[in-house]
């Protein structure tokens, strides 16, 4: 199998470290709103990803994150004189009903940020004893310039970081820090906000130690994939190796980074940020959750694609097709290894599911008369997640 790695910006031969034993991570939501099509294109894609490495025997442990402490979460929860907690269990638990829908398991660690606080705190000491960050008026801070290997990710220019950085939630301009890109790992409970006690007085983790600490808490030291959308390259992968290996010693961090596309509505990258979202609840009740996860997995994750209606149309119409042709086929026999060879070929090649769709498209038109052809069919559509009735 072979799988494009953003660290080296190409595709690599997939060899975990523990042999058949492969470690995952992908990053969550910060749940203080609704779940857009975005979001599903990133959760259905590795849900698909973790299927098809449990059917070449892999064991897969695969944790999936919860950033439930948040400045979003906190902006939205004042502006909607709401509990912070109550808005934030609220959203998980409508996203995990919509991932529900679209068929996409549990990861096998759910975690919740919160639950790690004495993990971080745990790393911040460790990370500052070890000269990488410095401490300002009760916030902790990680001075990139310690890490030689800051940028390696991105391969961003400083001019670039910035910009980003101002984007993504941090302030360069913030007079304690040494180094306009230095980030937070700990910072200071202002009056109101919720806080932990800590060594530097009652605060809250920043956003990139979150997920530093819960990869060591669920995974360990080193990780064999971890994933996300691409925007999270910079900051917030990027700073994660660099306080993850100041921490570990350990390095890689991450053996493949692999990271979804943008998905594009009217012109622009979806984001609550520009307000341009299609929602999936909505969607739902017009449309199938297989439509859904049909017209998702059209698209290479790889590959930036736009959003439109009538592909969601399209993707209906052949899921009723393939529900006709399995029809006739009530029974599932068991598939010889040589029949999924074709689609095993497809999937090596990058996880290629939109070659890996007309594939199955080509078989549901085989299916009808042909019994061999409808169980390899239906073998081939739950590899990729999608359940028929039988």
């Amino acid at each position: 199998m072979h799988i494009f790695n953003s660290r080296s910006r190409k595709k690599e031969v997939f060899r975990p470290l523990g042999n058949k034993k492969v470690k995952l991570y992908v990053c969550g939501i910060t749940p203080y709103d609704t779940t857009h099509l975005g979001h599903a294109f990133v959760y259905v894609f590795f849900d698909t990803f973790v299927r098809y490495l449990r059917l070449l025997r892999y064991d897969v442990t695969y944790t999936q994150n919860v950033t439930d402490i948040d400045d979003d979460i906190l902006k939205r929860a004042r502006e909607e004189g709401e509990d912070w907690k109550k808005l934030g269990d609220y959203w998980t638990k409508q996203f995990l009903l919509d991932m529900k829908a679209l068929n996409v398991a549990m990861p096998t660690h759910y975690v919740y940020a919160t639950a790690s606080t004495a993990t971080i705190i745990r790393i911040i000491v460790a990370v500052l004893k070890r000269g990488y960050a410095y401490e300002r008026n009760d916030n902790v801070y990680f001075e990139i310039k310690k890490f030689k290997d800051y940028g390696k990710l991105s391969r961003l220019t400083r001019s670039q970081m910035l910009v980003l950085s101002k984007e993504r939630g941090a302030d360069p301009k913030d007079p304690l820090k040494k180094n306009p890109l230095d980030f937070v790992l700990w910072q200071r409970a202002k009056k109101g906000e919720p806080g932990w006690e800590s060594p530097w007085g009652r605060g809250r983790p920043g956003w990139h130690i979150e997920c530093s600490a819960m990869n060591l808490q669920y995974l360990g030291r080193q990780v064999d994939i971890h994933g996300g959308g691409r925007d999270l390259i910079y900051p917030h992968h990027e700073s994660e190796i660099a306080q993850s290996e100041s921490y570990t010693g350990k390095s890689p961090f991450v053996r493949y980074w692999v990271h979804t596309a943008m998905l594009i509505y009217e012109g622009e990258k979806m984001s609550k940020s520009l307000g341009n979202l299609i929602l999936v609840k909505d969607l739902l009740k017009k449309y199938s959750g297989g439509a859904i996860r049909w017209m998702l997995l059209s698209h290479h994750y790889r590959v930036p694609w736009e959003f439109e209606y009538h592909k969601l149309d399209e993707a209906e119409r052949t899921i009723d097709e393939i529900t006709r042709a399995l029809g006739g086929h009530k029974t599932i026999n068991k598939v010889k290894k040589q029949h999924l060879k074709h689609i095993c070929n497809i999937l090596n090649d990058d996880m290629n599911t939109p070659r890996a769709l007309s594939y199955i498209k080509g078989l549901s038109g085989r299916a009808t008369h042909d019994k061999r052809s409808a169980v390899v069919l239906r073998k081939c559509l739950q590899i990729l997640g999608f359940v028929f009735p039988t």
